[in-house]
């Protein structure tokens, strides 16, 4: 059985689609941008801050849907520009400092929102 995860603390999604599905054990979590869950407004800054801000969103969802970020074995995370990826994996690492789970990162054309970044993981619950 299949189990939708919606919080306030993430971003409502715009689209059809769930923040987060738990089934099996598992916690899909839908790519996350540097969107504020409180007012719904994209936040721009520099790759940093909008690492941190989408971070502070997956985790958000994952710790609603009863899990947290330590549970984590898969994240994939979407680079608007490769250039940023020393940047991005600073603040990465002050989330995962401990056996990190297994990522992909993969520098693509285009974001939501003009993001520089977007992640989503994969947990156990």
């Amino acid at each position: 059985m299949r189990e939708i995860v919606l919080t306030d603390r993430g971003p409502k999604p715009i689209g059809p689609y769930s923040q987060a599905i738990k089934v099996n054990g598992l916690l899909f979590v839908s790519g996350q941008v540097s969107i504020d869950p409180k007012t719904n407004e994209f936040v721009i800054g520099d790759i940093q801050q909008q690492t941190e801000r989408t971070l502070e969103n997956v985790k958000g969802i994952v710790e609603a849907a009863g899990s947290k970020l330590s549970h984590v074995i898969k994240t994939t995370v979407f680079l608007k520009n490769m250039s940023d990826f020393a940047a991005m994996n600073e603040v990465y690492a002050r989330y995962f400092s401990a056996a990190p789970p297994a990522r992909s990162t993969v520098e693509v054309a285009r974001l939501p929102k003009d993001a520089l970044v977007e992640m989503e993981v994969i947990a156990t619950i």
